[in-house]
């Protein structure tokens, strides 16, 4: 799986203009299933997300996880994750798991983060997303399992 996780102040996903899910402070994730991947790689993904030190101590130095500062997660899926741009000028999609695939992975995904005791919100799989954020720091990690 492939997620590109960025730390926000805030973050919304709209549909056809109307909120689907929101968070104040804590993380979006964009998140991309890939063909072959199973539930051990959404698991694998959701371990490192939840303990990976983004957040600021007291000190101001990077060395709090999600779990640490209670923060929420605005989970997103977006298969462009999955783009092969190694040939031509228009991406290729065809390392993306299918449809069905993805969603369960994505459900799966997010029932995970929950069970780690993260309080999530959601996109629409497979709907035309609108996404807005407030980039904190700017802090952008790229992660592939």
């Amino acid at each position: 799986m492939r997620a590109l996780i960025q730390r926000v102040t805030d973050a919304a996903v709209r549909v056809d203009g109307a909120v689907v899910g929101q968070i104040g402070p804590g993380l979006l994730i964009l998140v991309c299933a890939m063909q072959g991947d199973t539930d051990a790689e959404a698991d694998a993904l959701v371990a490192k997300i939840t303990k990976l030190r983004i957040f600021k101590d007291e000190a101001g130095k990077m060395n709090r996880s999600l779990r640490d500062t209670g923060g929420a997660a605005l989970i997103v899926s977006q298969f462009t994750l999955a783009a092969d741009t190694s040939r031509g000028n228009r991406p290729g999609f065809s390392t993306a798991a299918p449809p069905d695939e993805g969603k369960r992975l994505y459900d799966h995904f997010t029932v995970r983060m929950q069970a780690e005791g993260i309080t999530t919100a959601n996109g629409r799989f497979g709907a035309d997303m609108a996404v807005s954020l407030t980039n904190d720091g700017p802090v952008t990690i790229w992660l592939e399992t």
